[in-house]
């Protein structure tokens, strides 16, 4: 069992389920999904002159008015469907599934014993976390929640200011009716979008006994804390006891804890967590290949359903899942989901594009570790948050390699020219057989200039071919 020191914690391992993993789907679905107008909607529609204050007007009215305690009331979920989208993103090859707990909203997704504005009494009426709970566990995948609840305390504060101009000026925003303040915090003092500095200590206990009350009700696999360790002593508190109920389900330790490394950020978002636990990248990969297993999370559009933004192609994501994974990672996606709970054409299209391809290629994917170098070619992903927001256009000659047992799996990101792939990196190995996943038989030629393989007429799939190829050394 672990104490909640960092000492105690240090001895965390990663284990071998989210080792093997690779690729899950995340959920980050919840009552800033209802404008259809992007993330972080509840700060911003309080910004005056801000986009999403400008939205909110037009559509809902003047935020004095009409706040976000009635958006969340207009968010019903009535189409959601937890069975059929796991099965469908089981389908697209998902080894673990992830719902949003908590966002920096305040509002809780389960039915929580401390925040009364939760999915049980408001919008929904649904717990949403135990409802994607059981249907993920049913598919046989892994269950992950996530808890952004930490920033609330400064993050969601905009909500009681004022306009600075215009006919409602000086009309407080309805987070000063203290009618709602159980939503909308006690906190007066300042609006920064990060880490509360000096949060008071009632904030702090009250952080500690909801996502305390999470891990109780819904014993995750997977955590995810939108950050580093929060708020000291109460942080390692909450990591040890997720850690600890693991144990006491399992005999050992089982679950898997997620934070982002602060310092890639603008702002204070929380402790380093040096070793207690597994790094995340939000929207980003790192340089070359980690000892450790970390994970990259992303989405296809924007983190909460926006009508407006684009939406990476299948070929950006599988992409960054060879590249992520070929660095010892996992790649974590969000999907966006509507206000009603139902997928759009383009996102349910994505996702079964990605389930056709991990179809033939997921044994290069499943339970492999890295090989001697993660890839060679001349493109990349920018190693750093938020790199990956930029496409990059791959070549027949950019590879990126994973090994599992006596296999080494070169994963080819573009076509090939003039109808076959060079690997150098293969130059001076003694290939036995090469053969690309999904064909009956592969032409190859083993050269000092590295490993020719001919591709056939018909490609056995889209986006990204796998050459498996036997007699390397799997360094």
């Amino acid at each position: 069992m672990f104490e909640a020191t960092w000492e105690s914690l240090k001895q965390y391992q990663c284990p071998q389920w989210f080792r093997d993993a690779k690729f899950g789907i995340w959920a980050h679905w919840g009552p800033q999904s209802v404008p259809m107008a992007g993330d972080w909607y509840a700060r911003n529609m309080y910004v005056q002159g801000h986009p999403q204050y400008e939205h909110h007007c037009r559509t809902y009215g003047h935020p004095s008015r009409v706040g976000y305690k009635d958006v969340v009331g207009l968010w019903q979920g009535e189409y959601w469907d937890p069975a059929r989208l796991i099965d469908l993103y089981r389908r697209a090859g998902a080894r673990y599934f992830v719902s949003m707990g908590v966002h920096h909203d305040n509002f809780d997704l389960w039915n929580s014993t401390h925040q009364e504005w939760n999915s049980t009494r408001v919008g929904p009426l649904r717990d949403i976390v135990g409802d994607w709970a059981r249907a993920a566990r049913a598919a046989g995948l892994r269950f992950g929640v996530s808890e952004h609840l930490e920033r609330a305390y400064c993050w969601f504060n905009t909500n009681k200011g004022a306009d600075a101009t215009g006919p409602y000026a000086g009309m407080p925003y309805d987070g000063s009716d203290s009618e709602f303040v159980a939503l909308y915090t006690d906190n007066q003092g300042p609006e920064s979008p990060w880490y509360p500095v000096d949060p008071g200590a009632s904030w702090l206990a009250h952080w500690r006994a909801r996502i305390t009350d999470l891990i109780d009700r819904h014993e995750p696999d997977f955590l995810y804390t939108d950050g580093g360790v929060p708020f000291g002593q109460a942080g390692l508190d909450v990591v040890a006891h997720h850690y600890n109920r693991s144990i006491e389900r399992s005999g050992s330790l089982d679950a898997v804890q997620t934070f982002r490394d602060p310092g890639r950020h603008r702002g204070p978002i929380g402790e380093p967590a040096d070793g207690i636990g597994t790094l995340d990248v939000e929207r980003g990969v790192i340089e070359r290949t980690s000892d450790q297993p970390w994970q990259t999370c992303t989405c296809l559009g924007g983190w909460f359903y926006d009508s407006r933004q684009p939406y990476k192609t299948p070929d950006v994501v599988i992409h960054l899942l060879a590249d992520v994974v070929s660095k010892n990672g996992c790649l974590l996606l969000s999907v966006p989901q509507r206000p009603d709970g139902t997928l759009d054409e383009e996102t349910e299209w994505t996702v079964r594009e990605i389930g056709s391809w991990m179809a033939v290629n997921g044994e290069a994917i499943y339970g492999t570790r890295p090989w001697g170098r993660f890839g060679e070619g001349p493109t990349a992903f920018a190693a750093s948050t938020h790199g990956e927001r930029e496409e990059r256009a791959f070549s027949g000659g950019d590879f990126r390699f994973t090994a599992k047992g006596d296999a080494v799996y070169a994963i080819a990101m573009g076509r090939p020219k003039g109808g076959r792939w060079l690997i150098r990196s293969l130059a001076g190995e003694t290939v036995q057989l090469a053969s690309i996943l999904g064909t009956e038989h592969t032409d190859w030629q083993d050269t000092p200039a590295g490993l020719w393989v001919e591709a056939p007429a018909a490609l056995p799939c889209d986006h990204a071919w796998v050459i498996k190829v036997i007699g390397v050394r799997t360094k």
